[in-house]
């Protein structure tokens, strides 16, 4: 029953005659349009180029900075420390507000780069026909209905509903991710659906022809070109928050109400004492200020930016600082497999002749080996080019290269051999031959896919001359390469005793005898494979999505252990099936499967949003076109730097330098530490802060009074939270920090038992403080205010020290694993003693000095925080260590 034609619609123009879609359009194929109607068709439906849609101003953009809850707390805390007269403090904050606004106005100006980069990619020049004659034009003037003329090396225009063509392959990696070049056909396609890889008479705009020759039609231009719904879905995507951001967002919103709370509930308790209402308004809000870490924007930034900087010597440049952190935190890698995977270049992987098998790189090939190795070689159109390097198809260049590797050089085969005559590859007969002079006669060569070859094929090569053919083992032989991902070839010969006559395709390709078969694959690439197992290790499950054959991803999933090797039921999810699918069902399916194959751009986007949806944290990597979309939708993107195209770098979070799938590793692994970092340092300043809201919310209430000045709180907030803080962003990555599962996506910043540290270690700190000063109030030491100024700014010293490592003990890690952190930790030991012990400074911040005794008493009491932790930490190695936890 003939195929029911359906309606032309602008995504079917492949199931329609090429000649009636000409006249449709109002064209003579041979003529092309007349300059004046391709003019008004040019006014009417506007340029061939990919649009964008109008952003915020640059001003908005920074405006988006200051909307932050934290950032909004700390601006009001600015203005109210001014009001106070502490200038100073001011001036700290809204420099760290302002420097935190440039680095997130510059991070989103170079995001929206990724269209300015799909605008630069389609072709400059176009030929085309108009009023009968071949004439170049702007690329960006080309009309529904112009007739472009095609040649090898010509970057595809538009989308064209190919006419006419000699021998054209295309090359599509950039928009489907198929590593082959595609071989293109005229004729309608039969079915209703086709992935875009597999609309055979088709070019699209942004592809590259690589061999050949053709004239099309142009069906589509500028955004309503596959590359434009690229464009269009890119447009589409939304930034999505990084983990980081969500957990200081929230951090944020609650330590402001607690903080609120406390500082009106300190200055009540004091007026009502009868303090001094403005001591207490000047303690209240000094409190504020120091309770509010404000020193925490300016470190996390510095230490992104720091990790950022060692990402470059690894081979990884950060467009956005966040993503440094946010790959500790992914639990899916989802990855194009071309060039990201494998290497996009063709490998001989296998020949088979007679039965024996010669795998290239091992032990010398056989003589039937090298027989099918010769005739890989002269039926073959690659060349070499000035350099000396050979170019053309990839699989023939596959070819060359691993006849070379045997010693075969084609040049010298040639000369040998003189070809004669050729009959070029059509998609019809899918195969080509060659016909060559020798010494006793003329041989014709023909290479093609074996179920075209083989059945024209009455014998075999054999070692003692021809043999029987048994074809359903030779196809047997060849759909098992197949299935193991090769591209199979079969090469058979015919000897002539006479030049056949020209273009006689019967002569030439019947009653052949079969040399042999080759499998072709691109192999992956060797890093790949460590790397997949490092991020199965580390928790992170790698996911393949391509474009490609299903068979061949499958191959290529299981030589770098995405799927295991002994797992035959391993299930490969398709671009159709994948169409027809829910996205409920589509969401349940997502967390067992882990290949994809044949998919186009929007799905790469679903498979990602279904993974979301799953609560997972998503990172794509990719290097075409076709990925751009994903790379912006996934929670880090992550490009390839050479081999990817610049719409990918733009849209990506992360790019690749060397292009090298391992490097996101060492990426993980430095996310990871660094975000360690981060939970140290909010460990240790809101341990901190806790220890100094103890110690003056809890004096009142102990019949004690306010035993800290205003300056006192300040100088303690400047020092311990300045240096010490952001000399953390230097600690070495914990033992074991790969051998751990991902942080799960919606753990809060505080987990882990991080706020019971915090409520424990400030309630501690604030009863040695109040201790200290109890003790010296009851002994008739004059120096009591200055005694607890110290034990409070020493106590935060001896904790900076003790939490280096949520589990390993100081003495393990040694003093000298992290040198900026000591160095800060002495510095801020001698500005304290200056501030005791050097006279001019007494006034200023309200100190006297202290005795050898009292300063003994301070130091002992200060050096209690540092055993108690280390304590705690014990205490957590032997209960890990007992529950055969892997967290570090």
């Amino acid at each position: 029953m003939p195929q029911e034609i359906p309606p032309v619609t602008k995504d079917n123009w492949h199931l329609h005659d090429a000649q009636e879609l000409a006249r449709e359009h109002g064209v003579d194929p041979q003529r092309g349009l007349p300059t004046g109607e391709a003019g008004r068709r040019a006014e009417q439906l506007g340029p061939n180029e990919i649009q964008s849609r109008p952003g915020r101003s640059l001003l908005g953009q920074f405006l988006d900075q200051f909307k932050d809850f934290m950032i909004l707390v700390l601006i009001g805390a600015a203005v109210i420390s001014g009001f106070m007269g502490s200038l100073i403090d001011t001036l700290a904050i809204l420099v760290i507000v302002l420097l935190n606004a440039v680095i997130g106005f510059v991070q989103i100006w170079r995001a929206n780069k990724a269209m300015a980069a799909l605008q630069q990619l389609a072709a400059a020049q176009a030929t085309v026909l108009r009023d009968g004659q071949a004439q170049t034009v702007a690329a960006t003037e080309l009309v529904p209905g112009d007739i472009v003329l095609l040649e090898a090396g010509n970057k595809i225009p538009a989308d064209l509903r190919l006419l006419e063509i000699a021998q054209l392959r295309v090359d599509e990696s950039a928009l489907t991710g198929e590593s082959v070049n595609v071989e293109k056909q005229t004729r309608i396609l039969t079915g209703l659906v086709h992935a875009l890889g597999d609309r055979l008479n088709m070019a699209f705009k942004g592809t590259t022809a690589t061999h050949g020759r053709g004239r099309g039609l142009v069906v589509a231009t500028g955004m309503t070109t596959e590359l434009g719904k690229v464009a269009g879905l890119l447009d589409q995507g939304s930034d999505r928050s990084t983990p980081l951001q969500r957990r200081l967002a929230a951090f944020g919103k609650r330590l402001a109400l607690v903080v609120l709370a406390i500082c009106i509930v300190i200055f009540l308790v004091g007026v009502l004492r009868g303090e001094e209402p403005v001591l207490m308004l000047l303690t209240a809000v000094s409190l504020a200020v120091a309770a509010i870490p404000e020193a925490l924007p300016v470190v996390v930034t510095v230490l992104l930016a720091l990790g950022a900087r060692r990402m470059v010597t690894l081979n990884a440049l950060i467009r956005r600082l966040p993503s440094v952190e946010t790959l500790g935190s992914v639990t899916y890698i989802c990855s194009d497999k071309t060039g990201t995977l494998t290497q996009n270049r063709m490998h001989a992987e296998l020949l088979l002749t007679d039965g024996q098998e010669w795998t290239p790189g091992s032990e010398a090939p056989g003589a039937l080996h090298l027989e099918l190795l010769r005739a890989a070689a002269l039926c073959n159109d690659a060349s070499r080019n000035a350099k000396g390097v050979w170019q053309g198809d990839p699989t023939e260049t596959a070819l060359t290269e691993v006849a070379l590797q045997a010693g075969l050089d084609k040049a010298l085969l040639e000369k040998e051999s003189e070809r004669l005559q050729e009959l070029p590859f059509d998609s019809e007969r899918k195969r080509m031959s060659t016909v060559h002079r020798v010494t006793d006669g003329f041989v014709a060569y023909t290479k093609g896919a074996p179920e075209s070859v083989i059945p024209l094929c009455n014998s075999q090569w054999h070692a003692d001359g021809p043999a029987p053919l048994e074809q359903a083992t030779v196809l047997a032989a060849a759909d098992a390469m197949a299935a193991q991902g090769m591209r199979v070839l079969a090469l058979a010969s015919r000897s002539h005793a006479t030049l056949p006559v020209p273009g006689d395709v019967a002569a030439l390709e019947t009653g052949m005898s079969l040399i042999g078969l080759i499998g072709l694959i691109d192999p992956p690439r060797p890093e790949a494979m460590a790397a997949v197992r490092d991020c199965q290790l580390a928790g992170i499950t790698p996911v393949m999505i391509t474009g490609d054959h299903p068979a061949t991803a499958l191959a290529i999933a299981r030589r770098l252990g995405i799927v295991a090797e002994d797992d035959g039921d391993a299930e490969v999810l398709t671009g159709l099936a994948l169409a027809a699918m829910p996205e409920s069902a589509l969401r349940e399916r997502a967390a067992s499967v882990r290949v994809y194959a044949r998919v186009d751009p929007a799905q790469k986007i679903r498979i990602v949003q279904a993974l979301q949806a799953r609560g997972e944290f998503v990172a794509m990597t990719g290097d075409g076109v076709n990925d751009a979309p994903a790379l912006r939708q996934a929670d880090i993107g992550v490009a390839m730097g050479r081999g990817g195209t610049d719409v990918a770098r733009e849209a990506a979070s992360l790019v690749l330098l060397d292009d090298n799938f391992a490097t996101i590793v060492a990426a993980v692994r430095e996310g990871r530490r660094i975000y360690d970092n981060i939970r140290k340092f909010v460990r240790y300043t809101m341990t901190s802060n806790s220890g100094e809201i103890w110690t003056i919310f809890l004096a009142p209430l102990l019949a004690l009074p306010i035993p800290l000045l205003p300056i006192h709180i300040l100088w303690i907030n400047l020092v311990t939270d300045g240096l010490p803080g952001l000399a953390l962003a230097a600690e070495p990555a914990e033992r074991g920090i790969m051998q751990r599962p991902p942080r799960p996506p919606q753990e809060n910043l505080f987990a882990q038992g991080m706020w019971q540290h915090i409520l424990w270690v400030g309630l501690l700190l604030g009863g040695l403080c109040l201790s200290v000063q109890a003790w010296a109030l009851s002994t008739g030491h004059a120096h009591w205010q200055t005694m607890v100024f110290t034990v409070l700014t020493l106590g935060q010293m001896a904790h900076v020290l003790a939490i280096r490592s949520e589990t390993e003990s100081l003495f393990s890690l040694g003093l000298g694993s992290n040198r900026p952190l000591l160095g800060a930790v002495l510095l801020t030991f001698g500005l304290q003693m200056a501030t005791i012990y050097v006279p001019m400074l007494n006034p200023v911040f309200k100190t006297q000095p202290l005795s050898l005794a009292e300063l003994a008493l301070c130091l002992a009491a200060s050096s209690v925080v540092f055993v108690a932790v280390e304590f705690e930490k014990l205490w957590l190695r032997r209960r890990r260590a007992a529950l055969g936890s892997p967290r570090a």
